[in-house]
């Protein structure tokens, strides 16, 4: 996971701030780098990546530094200049295939969840079920997809690379028989997106063999692994998810969920997993709860255990309880059996699945999603209103913010921009004379909608910024006269440890840069955000049980390794890219301790 860099105590923008400049809107694509102070010639790609590298030094040293010039590095602070620049992009990781294409990140600057789980055991339909609830949860993760499911004591496996549709067929599930299963579907956040790497992994031990699925992400995995290997393991893959199976096959606990609870005790950071053996499944949450897992029951009897709430709706599962905190649930022929995994702390479940990460019609951590959202439009609506004549969404995870705030203002929501839902990572580029291709290829404005209007956007969040301006742009050139941008939760200034793909403090916007300089970045009349005192006021006495580590810097479980993301990092993550695309990879960072900790690749 991307690990969070200091930044200047200047930089961080106060969280209800409205900045609005009227009087003077941007007029072109093309911004000078020094709005007041051109530069001589543009700045090259070797200017860039210094820029990068000596930002990065700076931020893990001296608040204060400031990179010296070069010949190819003419300006003072290149990357706080280019972050004033609209047309400023972080590097794209291209394929070496010579046919044109290239992998570009469509997730619409927004971070992405790792994965979603799913357990089913009880139904002679288990893989089947097993398979259409993973189609509920592909929002989670969309690079990999797999099924385990247990026949005559035997696990047997498909998994593959991309969406759920495209790994199974009718075929390939008459090959997953059993009534008892578990899936995953995979956004990778630790390992490259190769077959070996997408889960569930199935190992033999020397009692039987197990499966596992997770979702989150384990801050202490590279100690883990190395004290591993030092004993001797061999690791097949690049998931920090395999240190699990190695902890339970050197466990020397009897019964098996006891390994289980054995090797948990050694994890640190966010784990929501289910297993597989051949006679019980077991779900597991980490004692901070800080990735969801809820239980259902079918009217046939049968378990599931699932990311979302989504997920049992479509197969039709009653949802019964969250898995709490730090609990492990065995089910067996015997029925259900709830165990304490540890003496827990107070849990700090992820805000960010209320924000953007889980579906409208899920229930996540005991709340209505759809409700939430809904409360944070309002909040926007009246910490920040503005006069406008239409209300609209950056689809899809901004609709529901959307229709809050137009309903508290009383104008109304229309669908001022149609999102494409066919879009690939991969496509034939055309001319660089196209501008803002990618953006216009997942986005269409309605001219009728925008055309003299005077239009409030509301998004879930801002990450870099990058597509909210050229998103800005597109509306201007749909004829918008005013553009508000109002965004549905505080700034992000901080990484993510636990599950969730973030870039690296050096690329948030809002940690770099005040709500006005955003403003300006962006293009847009007027910009909001949520206010953080105002979202935890919402969540009233639950408040406390949320993690905000990205809005906040607060970290409920420090990590002691980390590694960061540089600018622009590679965006394939190994499925086309050569070893020579990442270009230095991860760069050192340093812990609380002021030590070096990072790894180069």
């Amino acid at each position: 996971m991307a690990a969070a860099v200091a930044a200047s105590p200047t930089a961080v923008a106060a969280n209800t701030s409205v900045s609005s400049n009227l009087s003077k809107k941007p007029t072109s694509s093309s911004l000078p780098l020094h709005p007041s102070k051109p530069l001589a010639k543009p700045l090259s790609l070797t200017a860039h990546k210094l820029a990068v590298r000596n930002s990065i030094a700076a931020s893990s040293r001296d608040p204060n530094f400031e990179p010296l010039p070069s010949e190819d590095n003419p300006i003072k602070n290149p990357l706080a200049a280019a972050f004033k620049n609209p047309n400023f992009e972080p590097l794209k990781g291209k394929s070496p295939a010579s046919d044109g294409t290239s992998d570009v990140d469509f997730s619409l600057d927004k971070p992405r969840e790792e994965c979603g789980v799913v357990g089913i055991y009880g139904d002679t339909e288990a893989s089947r079920l097993c398979y259409l609830a993973l189609h509920a949860l592909q929002h989670r993760g969309q690079e990999g997809a797999g099924i385990v499911a247990v026949h005559d004591n035997v696990l047997q496996s498909i998994t593959g690379v991309g969406l759920v549709a495209d790994v199974f067929n009718q075929s390939k599930l008459d090959q997953l028989p059993g009534s008892s299963a578990i899936g995953h579907v995979r956004y990778s956040t630790a390992g490259a997106s190769m077959l070996k790497n997408v889960q569930p992994f199935v190992a033999g031990y020397r009692f039987g063999s197990v499966g596992v699925a997770h979702n989150g992400n384990l801050v202490n995995y590279r100690s883990l692994r190395a004290q591993l290997e030092e004993s001797g393991s061999i690791f097949n893959t690049g998931s920090d998810t395999e240190v699990v199976l190695h902890l339970i096959a050197i466990s020397k606990a009897r019964p098996f969920f006891v390994r289980i609870i054995e090797a948990c005790e050694k994890l640190k950071g966010a784990y929501s997993m289910v297993f597989l053996t051949e006679d019980k499944l077991v779900a597991v949450r980490d004692p901070h709860g800080f990735r969801p897992l809820v239980m259902g029951r079918r009217s046939n009897g049968a378990y599931v255990f699932a990311s979302e709430t989504c997920a049992l709706d479509l197969i039709e599962a009653t949802y019964v309880r969250d898995v709490n905190p730090g609990e492990v649930v065995v089910v067996d022929k015997e029925g259900e059996h709830n165990l304490c995994l540890m003496p827990h702390p107070e849990p700090k479940q992820c805000i960010f699945e209320h924000i953007y990460f889980a579906l409208p019609n899920s229930i996540v951590f005991g709340r209505s999603v759809y409700e939430s959202r809904s409360k944070y439009g309002e909040i926007l609506a009246t910490e920040s209103p503005v006069d406008c004549d239409v209300v609209i969404a950056v689809p899809d995870s901004g609709v529901v913010a959307a229709l809050g705030y137009a309903a508290k203002i009383g104008v109304p929501f229309q669908q001022g921009l149609i999102r494409s839902h066919y879009v690939g990572r991969t496509f034939i580029e055309p001319s660089q004379s196209i501008r803002d291709f990618g953006v216009k290829l997942k986005l269409a404005p309605v001219r009728a909608v925008l055309e003299g209007k005077r239009v409030v956007v509301v998004d879930d969040s801002i990450v870099r910024g990058t597509t909210s301006s050229k998103i800005v742009r597109m509306l201007r050139e749909a004829g918008a006269k005013e553009v508000h941008m109002r965004i549905a939760s505080p700034p992000m200034v901080a990484s993510c440890y636990y599950g969730v793909d973030t870039p690296s403090s050096e690329e948030l916007i809002s940690n770099r840069l005040t709500v006005e300089e955003i403003r300006e970045f962006i293009g847009s009349d007027s910009l909001a955000f949520l206010s953080f005192d105002s979202l935890k006021r919402y969540l009233g006495n639950e408040s406390p049980n949320f993690c905000y580590a990205c809005f906040s810097r607060d970290y409920p479980v420090k990590p002691s390794e980390v590694k960061v993301k540089r600018i622009g990092d590679f965006l394939d993550d190994g499925l086309n890219g050569s070893i020579e695309s990442i270009d230095g990879g991860w760069v050192q960072t340093r812990t609380e301790k002021d030590k070096i900790v990072g790894q180069s690749v």
